[in-house]
């Protein structure tokens, strides 16, 4: 029987352990623009459509994070969307803030940690489940923010 040494060993198990661990994912580009405008991510739990851009507008629906949004035209914070791709989806003006327009998306392929800062030392604040798919808000070197349903975290790439 060969004999190892507690380095071999030791490095076999740090290899292995490296591969369980490495968070892996797809990185999903824009979309661009399609027949009626551009795509976008909504980043709050519940977004309100308005019939005029005004906070004091009356509501036409509330959208939902994950729910399709199409912006047509943009003026002063403002978006002009449609929610879906039918012809009889409300259509309303939703504040800015509170949207991605035509993002990368993020897909976890395993088990992702989410970080508060850009640093694999700093607190974890969400553990993503495989087939997660988050909107990337910046890129930074190694490192990708991503909208978190009204927060934000950071996650190596």
């Amino acid at each position: 029987m060969k004999k190892y040494s507690w380095l071999t060993i030791l490095m076999a198990l740090v290899l292995m352990l490296g591969s369980f661990t490495a968070a892996h994912a797809e990185i999903i580009p824009p979309r661009g623009e399609g027949q009626i405008g551009l795509s976008a991510a909504i980043l709050c739990e519940e977004l309100s459509v308005r019939q005029a851009p005004s906070g004091s507008a009356q509501k036409v629906t509330t959208a939902r994070y994950g729910d399709i949004l199409i912006v047509m035209s943009v003026s002063d914070g403002w978006a002009y969307c449609t929610l879906g791709d039918s012809e009889d989806s409300p259509m309303g003006w939703v504040n800015m803030d509170y949207i991605a327009i035509d993002p990368a998306m993020y897909r976890t392929e395993s088990k992702t940690p989410v970080y508060a800062w850009n640093s694999t030392s700093a607190y974890k604040v969400a553990l993503l489940s495989k087939n997660t798919v988050l909107p990337i808000l910046k890129e930074e070197g190694d490192w990708l923010l991503v909208s978190l349903r009204g927060a934000v975290g950071w996650i190596h790439k």
